[in-house]
């Protein structure tokens, strides 16, 4: 929960329409400020103060105890001007709350964080326990000192500049190992411990077995993601207990399921009981991964109990990123956001110098010239798979002629895939056109490299005869001069000579230039691979200079009729 304090009526208008805006994550504290704040921190998450800084450093200083567990405390100024990140910046989220109370109130966000304002990722904000000497590490990398990486398994991690040696390290391990002096501990959720119980179990021997379990191999219990077994056990108290106590989620699945996986200790008892000869083994290789304490027994007598240890390997992420037809404020926040969080961009060259200025220091750079579509597709997803954090790049929108289905094509469920949606350039066109696009349309793509002419003229002629707008990419090139004529003159067999056509280069880039003009009228030669053109339907109108397709076409039957 968000507390909201303010002390004017400029402040609590602020104040409201942050509440309004999110009235499921907001609180308002009404009465004196002083017991208001004093509240807020106690009950709550994170604050935002509609008060001076000042006020609120003397509102905050007798109640800050432990930066990790400090609330995240953001301050607006009563104009709305600013939204400052004054506590709790990483551990408290309040350098991400203050972003995000800029962009509702139009408030610029004021991050004081060092790696923040350097751009990069600060070690404490990964979502990963940390262990050792997170200042130390963070100031050697912000003064630019070599500090190693050593990464014991593969985990998509954002991008961090790192040597191969130095005398500062980053170790990403769920080995039970101390942090040295210059060093930082990272440990990823990537140990699944299956257990099984019998009716009663106790949560101290199912929990005793399994912390026992992990020191004997060596395991940190830091970076156990689940507990897991079989459907018929998911309410065993003492199973739920132990979940809970560790501090992560029971997962449960069938016995059918369990009963699919090949185990190297199978029992009778298991298969009696609920119907699989495997509980602990299975649960925690259902998945996937590798076998790292086989099935153990607790030391009851009778034993009730047992447990076994996977390491189930790190997914790698994979996102492809449409940057939109090439103006900085029509990319997405959404888009700009994964661009910073991957550590391996891969992308046409002319594309990567556009957003490079984006990156994170630490960012791995792949990149290509044009026609090297296919191989870019398979480097992206050949990265993933070695378990890195990647983004794959394409204009406009990523899966409108771009790099988003070759590189699907390539992909497998062993990664994970995150599509970004990007302003496409027939929108980006349509939008410098006035409004070609508000009735049915179809996007076709001129160019035979990929696609045999024949295809392409069928439809061509099938949004001819449909009356559809189209919307021509690629129209002409140097060597694909005699294309756009014909599809040109398979419209005009079906559309007046008047209707109207807009032509938009580098919609959005500046040098953009735009014109309308007629079916009839519209000379090929003048088009190229910069170009997108947009043919009208039979109720487009040029309106003041603006291409116009209605929405119905009963607006078309009064406007004819109000002209005779």
């Amino acid at each position: 929960m968000i507390g909201l304090i303010s002390a004017t009526a400029a402040g609590a208008a602020a104040r409201d329409r942050l509440a309004a805006a999110w009235p499921d994550r907001t609180r308002v504290y009404e009465g004196p400020v002083k017991e208001a704040v004093r509240s807020a921190f106690a009950e709550c998450e994170q604050l935002v103060c509609f008060l001076a800084t000042g006020a609120v450093v003397r509102l905050l200083a007798p109640l800050l105890g432990d930066k990790t567990a400090d609330p995240g405390v953001v301050c607006v100024d009563e104009g709305g001007r600013f939204a400052v990140s004054l506590v709790g910046g990483h551990g408290g989220g309040a350098n991400e709350l203050a972003r995000a109370v800029g962009e509702l109130l139009g408030a610029e966000p004021v991050v004081t964080t060092a790696t923040d304002s350097v751009g990069l990722a600060g070690l404490d904000t990964l979502g990963l326990p940390y262990e050792g000497s997170v200042a130390a590490v963070s100031r050697a990398l912000l003064d630019g000192e070599p500090v190693a990486l050593e990464a014991e398994l593969a985990w998509p991690l954002p991008p961090l500049p790192t040597s191969a040696q130095a005398a500062y390290t980053i170790r990403l391990t769920d080995r039970a190992v101390e942090p040295g002096e210059r060093e930082v501990l990272l440990r990823p959720p990537s140990l699944v411990v299956g257990v099984g119980a019998s009716t009663g179990a106790p949560v101290e021997e199912v929990l005793g077995l399994v912390e026992g379990a992990l020191r004997e191999a060596g395991l940190s219990p830091r970076s156990v993601a689940e507990l897991a077994t079989v459907d018929a056990k998911s309410e065993e108290p003492g199973i739920v207990a132990a979940a809970a106590r560790l501090g992560v989620p029971l997962v449960t699945y069938s016995a059918e399921e369990l009963a699919a996986v090949e185990v190297p200790n199978p029992s009778d008892a298991p298969l009696t009981a609920v119907g699989t000869p495997s509980v602990a083994e299975a649960a925690a290789l259902v998945r996937g991964g590798e076998l790292l304490v086989p099935k153990k027994k607790s030391h009851g007598r009778p034993a009730m109990t047992t447990c076994a240890v996977v390491r189930r390997p790190g997914r790698g992420r994979l996102a492809v990123v449409g940057l939109g037809p090439g103006a900085r404020d029509l990319l997405t926040p959404r888009a700009a956001a994964e661009l910073r969080r991957a550590s391996v961009l891969v992308g046409l060259d002319q594309y990567v110098d556009q957003i490079r200025d984006l990156l994170r220091p630490g960012t791995r750079v792949l990149k290509s010239g044009l026609g090297a579509e296919e191989e870019r597709a398979r480097t992206a997803v050949a990265e993933a798979r070695e378990g890195h954090a990647v983004a794959l790049i394409g204009s406009g929108d990523a899966g409108v002629y771009a790099m988003a289905s070759p590189a699907l094509a390539e992909a497998s469920d062993d990664i994970d895939v995150v599509g970004v949606p990007g302003v496409t350039a027939a929108l980006a066109a349509a939008a410098v056109l006035g409004a070609p696009l508000g009735h049915d349309h179809v996007s076709i793509s001129l160019s035979d490299l990929h696609t045999p002419w024949e295809v392409i003229e069928r439809r061509v002629r099938a949004a001819a005869e449909a009356d559809i707008v189209v919307t021509f990419y690629n129209p002409r090139s140097r060597g694909r001069d005699w294309q756009l004529p014909k599809a040109l003159a398979i419209l005009a067999g079906h559309r007046e000579p008047t209707t109207p056509v807009g032509v938009v280069r580098n919609a959005s880039r500046p040098d953009e230039s735009s014109r309308v003009t007629t079916l009839a009228e519209l000379d090929p030669a003048s088009v190229d691979m910069m170009t997108v053109v947009t043919v009208g339907n039979t109720a487009t109108r040029i309106i003041a200079g603006r291409m116009v397709t209605p929405r119905g076409y009963r607006w078309q039957e009064r406007t004819q009729e109000g002209a005779q």
